[in-house]
């Protein structure tokens, strides 16, 4: 590559990375840092030089039939411009976009700048390890975005009458790039040639086994697990569902438990005692319990008034006729078991050993019954008030 001996004194120790004839004996030289504009002497000029750093901002062209402009936008700096002719324009164009590229840091020191488009407000720029793309009056801003090859993981077109889309997905999402149909299979295909060769694979389906996600084995289930007894297979962290939900009122509120914790728990123990006892004697302890338990019902409601006692009264007698009733039957009960018990056949009530179940069977008829006697009392307190309300 001849170069002229007043561009090479401006060289220094840089090297000419692109040259584009521009006329005559006139070249544009492109060197990393720089763009050069050599002029040769001429009937109204002398040989001369031309220097514009690629530290733009922004590049802008106006085209004309003759001559169009190339303005380099340094921001507070200002700006500069050189003409060429319209016929080189676009030869131009292409090392001065990828110089200004370089400068900026867009591209790496050792990335070529593999070709450059132009469509209306599009500019499209095509390295060896990435795609630039700007839309805008401007042919490069700093607003542009890049897609780099080594987040591409597909390209695929999208074809229309007058213009076909261009999709690059990268990083998980597609990027479109609008084209002219005509011009679609051109760019489609220099894109992929880029990103093959980054790559380094020979087809668009080597690449695809490429970037392809590796499949995780499927864990193999452990045959040796074991299932005894003592291990802790489902785990013990979650408490169990309680089976006997709180009983809700008509209003949906919780209804109070009549028996306290220290009442339910004398129950049972009661009951307990009960279980080494003889029939008769359990008998006893049931009428026992049952009176006393009206009784303590009785007191806390002797402060509602004086004629409610009297209706306890007479609802503890009922209950202790009702008592002794009961236990009578159970004591022809139990002489009924003895009998059958002799005849040599197996009674059903004796496999009913468990103590638990018998006395969560106690303990709900004890609570029946402390209910009705509840549901009593409230009646009798209802008449009472009623009755007192009127004058009686």
């Amino acid at each position: 590559m001849s170069v002229p001996g007043i561009v090479q004194s401006s060289l220094g120790d840089e090297h000419v990375a692109a040259k584009v004839p521009l006329g005559g004996e006139d070249t544009l030289f492109v060197t990393p840092s720089r763009t050069l504009i050599y002029r040769a002497d001429g009937l109204l000029s002398d040989e001369s030089v031309e220097e514009y750093p690629h530290s733009a901002e922004r590049i802008s062209v106006a085209e004309g039939r003759r001559k169009s402009t190339i303005t380099l936008d340094y921001g507070i700096d200002g700006e500069d411009s050189f003409k060429i002719p319209s016929k080189r324009l676009h030869d131009a164009l292409h090392p001065v976009i990828a110089g200004v590229l370089n400068g900026a840091g867009i591209t790496d020191a050792n990335e070529q700048v593999t070709q450059t488009y132009q469509f209306s407000e599009l500019t499209l720029v095509l390295t060896s390890a990435r795609v630039v793309k700007h839309v805008g009056e401007a042919i490069w801003d700093q607003d542009f975005e890049q897609f780099h090859f080594a987040d591409v993981t597909s390209l695929d077109v999208e074809e229309g009458t007058v213009s076909s889309q261009i999709i690059i997905e990268a990083n998980g999402r597609p990027q479109r790039i609008k084209t002219p149909s005509d011009r679609t299979r051109e760019v489609r295909e220099r894109i992929e040639q880029s990103l093959l060769a980054y790559h380094d694979v020979g087809s668009y389906a080597e690449f695809e086994e490429t970037v392809a996600p590796a499949e995780e084995p499927e864990p193999e289930a452990d045959e040796n697990v074991s299932f005894t007894e003592d291990d802790d297979v489902f785990g013990g962290g979650v408490e169990p569902l309680n089976a006997n939900p709180p009983e809700l009122d008509d209003s949906g509120k919780i209804v109070e438990d009549p028996l306290g914790e220290g009442e339910a728990e004398r129950v049972s123990a009661e009951l307990e005692d009960t279980d080494h006892t003889t029939p008769g004697s359990g008998v006893a302890s049931t009428e026992t319990t049952t009176e006393s338990r009206p009784a303590s019902s009785g007191s806390a409601t002797e402060s509602v008034a004086e004629p409610e006692a009297e209706a306890l009264e007479i609802e503890q007698r009922e209950a202790r006729t009702q008592e002794s009733e009961s236990g009578g039957a159970a004591t022809q009960e139990a002489e009924a078991t003895t009998g059958f018990a002799d005849s040599g056949f197996e009674s059903a009530s004796e496999r009913l050993d468990d103590p638990v179940e018998a006395q969560l069977t106690a303990l709900t008829e004890v609570v029946e019954r402390q209910n009705e006697l509840l549901e009593r009392q409230q009646h009798t307190i209802e008449q009472l008030i009623e009755e007192l309300s009127h004058g009686r």
